[in-house]
């Protein structure tokens, strides 16, 4: 019978630096097939609901699919319901049976968060020190604590919001020990000293400019998972060495990517590697401590059955634990 895994369990047990480890083996032998369905409908707001399904299927392993709906105007219409729900199922790959049905919210903000900090381990710089938050939604949080995990040297983070309010809000709730967190009004001026910025909005014109980025800086886009989606300017992509976590679910897909490609800013060629590159050793990640990288966070319904098999493996662990302890006690 298919065990149910709740929010909780998911939390606890993707802890950053052990599924940042788990993504990077995943990363190693290739995904036999991925693919992503998108239905949306207009939500009152003028933006748009969204129902996506995600399959994805590893031969002789494992294979699961991810609904999930995104609603953005539940955080603001007193439903207290997060923007993101769903559910993943998880099924063996070598018969078929349902081995879990997982809380799908939980184990995207974990998944989306660890893709995240994959990157930044192979291209921020290990001295990195300031870490900019852009947006302030219920990814936020799990972005922040990723990527200081993967960046321990980080010793100051900054937050903003369109919405200067929430961006408060975060700072002041989020304790990191020994890292204060602040909320900025002026996002020039942190993005200037940002060593890593990390993006997480609805965005659809850019909010990061090109010029703006330092020498050494890495850039973390998340937010833009539509054509029609933009985080940052195409001086970003002139300045920056780019990546990306997978070519499938980027090339041609997300407005980060897209729109300058459109554009002619960059072509496909202009891409350095993608997750499979990077943990295969394919590809350079950080070349030069004064390099700007630029990695593409797309997600993708492979990422979901990593952060899944993962989650499987330590429930699975945990299990054959409690029940070496019952068969000891029992002999006491």
């Amino acid at each position: 019978m298919a065990r149910m895994v709740p929010a909780e369990e998911v939390h606890r047990l993707l802890d950053y630096p052990s599924l940042v480890e788990a993504l990077k083996r995943f990363h190693l032998r290739d995904i036999d097939e991925a693919l992503d369905v998108h239905l949306a409908q207009p939500a009152p707001s003028g933006r748009e609901n969204i129902l996506l399904a995600l399959p994805a299927w590893r031969r002789d392993d494992a294979l699961g699919v991810k609904l999930v709906t995104v609603f953005p105007d539940n955080e603001y219409t007193g439903t207290g319901l997060p923007s993101v729900q769903g559910v993943y199922a998880l099924f063996d790959g070598r018969n078929g049976e349902p081995l879990a049905l997982i809380d799908g919210a939980a184990l995207t903000l974990r998944k989306t968060a660890g893709d995240s900090a994959t990157g930044a381990s192979f291209l921020a710089r290990e001295d990195a020190a300031v870490l900019l938050m852009v947006g302030a939604g219920a990814m936020a949080p799990h972005l922040i604590v990723a990527h200081t995990a993967v960046r321990p040297s980080i010793s100051r983070v900054l937050v903003w919001n369109r919405t200067p309010a929430r961006a408060h809000s975060l700072a002041a709730g989020l304790g990191i020990e020994g890292v204060p967190v602040e909320a900025t009004d002026d996002l020039e001026e942190a993005a200037r000293a940002a060593d890593v910025i990390s993006c997480a909005t609805m965005a659809t014109e850019p909010l990061i400019k090109g010029a703006w980025l330092k020498p050494g800086a890495h850039l973390d886009l998340v937010g833009s998972f539509q054509k029609h989606m933009r985080e940052s300017d195409d001086d970003c992509i002139r300045r920056a060495r780019i990546y990306m976590d997978s070519r499938m679910f980027t090339l041609g897909r997300v407005g980060d990517i897209s729109q300058p490609a459109e554009a002619g800013v960059m072509t496909d060629d202009d891409v350095a590697g993608d997750l499979f590159d990077l943990a295969r050793g394919v590809c350079e990640g950080r070349r030069a401590a004064d390099e700007i990288t630029l990695f593409k966070n797309s997600g993708g319904g492979h990422l979901d059955l990593a952060a899944a098999r993962f989650l499987m493996t330590r429930l699975d662990r945990e299990r054959s634990a409690a029940d070496a302890d019952d068969g000891s006690r029992a002999l006491l």
